[in-house]
């Protein structure tokens, strides 16, 4: 995920500049472990550069050269105690291709050999860590000792390698935490023909050709930055000359130029590659300046748009200056400005929004629209670590929040608005079914998150089968659709109390009681249990200000704090005092 535009990936310069990080303060911090079959030195400074970039420190651990499996199968290894947040197996092709040239068998033994050492690899990993791991596929060979019929032989180097790509894959779609950083696809983006330096490879092992190296390592800092919860959520678009060619104003409905073949066909393409980023849960916006009634015009009248009127779930055409429409868009929809990509074919525009709203991303986009879907892919924008069905209905879920909206302005009061929206929770224990989403949701929420803890898909099912934790998941509907699978809230038996070790929920729900009604439920649940006291923690984030005072709201008292904000809150469960809810209880399983 870019800020701007394309970085600027020359490797000499980020070494150059990676050597004056040690003074910087960041944000956060990721541990990352490489393990490989070629040499990793190369890619630890540049590594830390770009996530520096990210407002990221980078602590490595560096395994020994071609030892990933003694390490991997070692309980007591340095790669555990380390304890990374994610580790890396950069398996390369020289040493495949290698190994394959001194096999002692056919090519296809080879082949079930290689699954079975990287089966047992990733098997010995997970069974000792809860880390995300990531397993780099290969890049095709250049020799095709058969020319095209290699595609026919099944013991040739180049089907080996095509086959162990596909096992790659397909161990990732049934391994919980498992992702792929894909270099096959990024060597041939850059060219297969300058990917390699075979003579670097002979002196130092080197994993490719220096030039590409800053390529490789931008792609490991895209697949984690997504998997901190680093997302896109809404790609907001101008009209005019962006989504189709002409000027509506001037052409009208019918004249601007959208079809499938000829003159439009370009932006045609452009907006079927955004239906597909609507189709996987991206929000699609409108900003434009144009009259609200001639701008939705085409997308009602013209049979050759792609992206229709339901497509777009906030549509704003007005005279004002970009800028405080996009405010008004993230506003509405209640997310960061790090989360928006604004595309607009006008570069004073795009300038205008640099410059009064710096998080937000803004593309160059090139003067050929025949390039957008070209260019705006080159950024891989859209990066993601995980997908579920509740991605599939979020624009559903957006046009029903707009509706409560418009409903809540018709009440006098909170109260009979929240009454009538004959709300329904349930609040169960983590189970394996949720598990996706419940990960996806603890990766991906940044403002109400009361520690932000990252936890993993591996994580949360030991926590799902600790019988001294409660960890809890709550869906929300009402009388206008499901809200879904909206908060998750952890707590564990410490001594004499149940800690609160983490809290987040999703902020479209926010202000309907689900949070009051949670802390009830805890409550009792500690009481339960002849727990006197119930506690919880604030660590504080950039983006977590919301919730620094949500303990001090519900009567607990400052009992602990440490130099960098941290705090903790204890009340004794005799002292709360029950609040008062608009929600009605569906089910609730707390502990086993």
């Amino acid at each position: 995920m870019q800020s701007l535009r394309t970085p600027d990936l020359d490797y000499f310069r980020l070494l150059r500049e990676s050597r004056h990080l040690q003074d910087h303060q960041f944000s956060q911090t990721v541990r990352m472990a490489l393990l490989g079959d070629a040499a990793t030195q190369q890619f630890l400074p540049i590594l830390g550069k770009l996530f520096a970039d990210n407002d990221i420190s980078a602590v490595f651990y560096e395994g020994a050269f071609d030892a990933v499996e003694l390490e991997a199968v070692a309980v007591g290894s340095t790669l555990y105690s380390f304890q990374p947040d994610a580790i890396l197996l950069l398996n390369c092709l020289q040493s495949l291709r290698a190994a394959y040239y001194r096999r002692p068998r056919t090519g296809e033994e080879f082949l079930a050999a290689t699954k079975q050492r990287l089966s047992a690899t990733w098997d010995a990993i997970q069974a000792n860590s809860s880390a995300l791991l990531v397993q780099f596929n290969f890049v095709l060979p250049f020799e095709r000792h058969f020319g095209n019929y290699d595609h026919k032989v099944p013991g040739s180097l180049y089907t080996v390698t095509a086959e162990l790509n596909r096992f790659i894959a397909t161990q990732a779609q049934s391994r919980t935490n498992f992702l792929v950083c894909d270099v096959e696809a990024l060597a041939s983006w850059m060219g297969r023909k300058h990917w390699f330096d075979e003579r670097l490879w002979d002196l130092a092992k080197s994993f490719c050709a220096l030039e590409n190296v800053p390529v490789v390592a931008q792609n490991i800092v895209e697949i984690i930055l997504s998997n901190m919860g680093r997302v896109i959520k809404c790609v907001i678009l101008d009209l005019d000359n962006t989504l189709w060619s002409g000027i509506v104003g001037d052409d009208g409905p019918e004249g601007i130029k959208i079809n499938a073949h000829g003159e439009g066909e370009a932006f045609h393409r452009f907006q079927t590659y955004l239906l597909e980023l609507k189709k996987r849960g991206i929000l699609l916006c409108v900003c434009s300046k144009n009259e609200y009634s001639t701008a939705i015009c085409p997308f009602i009248d013209n049979s050759e748009m792609a992206l229709k009127e339901n497509d777009i779930t906030m549509f704003v055409a007005n005279w004002e200056n970009k800028a405080d429409n996009i405010r008004k868009i993230k506003e509405t929809l209640d997310i960061g400005f790090d989360s928006m990509v604004f595309l607009d074919d006008n570069p004073c525009e795009r300038n205008l929004v640099r410059q009064l709203l710096p998080g937000v991303i803004v593309p160059d986009l090139p003067e050929d629209p025949s390039d957008y879907v070209r260019a705006i892919s080159e950024l891989n924008l859209f990066e993601t670590s995980s997908f579920s069905a509740e991605d599939l209905r979020r624009v559903e879920l957006y046009r029903q929040e707009a509706s409560r909206r418009v409903v809540q302005q018709t009440y006098s009061s909170i109260e009979d608005y929240l009454q009538s929206l004959e709300m329904v929770i349930e609040v169960e224990r983590f189970n394996l079914f949720y598990l996706p989403r419940i990960a996806q949701l603890i990766q991906r929420s940044n403002q109400f998150n009361l520690t932000t803890r990252r936890h993993n898909q591996g994580e949360c099912e030991r926590m799902m089968h600790n019988e001294r934790c409660i960890p809890l998941y709550a869906k929300l509907k009402d009388r206008f659709g499901d809200h879904g699978l909206i908060s998750i809230v952890v707590a564990c038996h410490d001594g004499d109390r149940l800690m609160i070790t983490d809290w987040l929920m999703s902020c479209r729900v926010l202000s309907r009681g689900v949070e009051q009604f949670l802390m009830n439920t805890l409550v009792e649940e500690a009481r339960r249990l002849n727990l006197p006291l119930i506690a919880g923690q604030y660590i504080p984030t950039s983006k977590n200000g919301m919730v620094r005072d949500f303990y001090a709201r519900f009567g607990f008292q400052l009992t602990a704090e440490d130099a960098d904000g941290r705090t903790t809150w204890t009340m004794a469960t005799t002292e709360f005092q029950p609040k008062k809810v608009f929600i009605l209880r569906s089910s609730i399983v707390a502990a086993n």
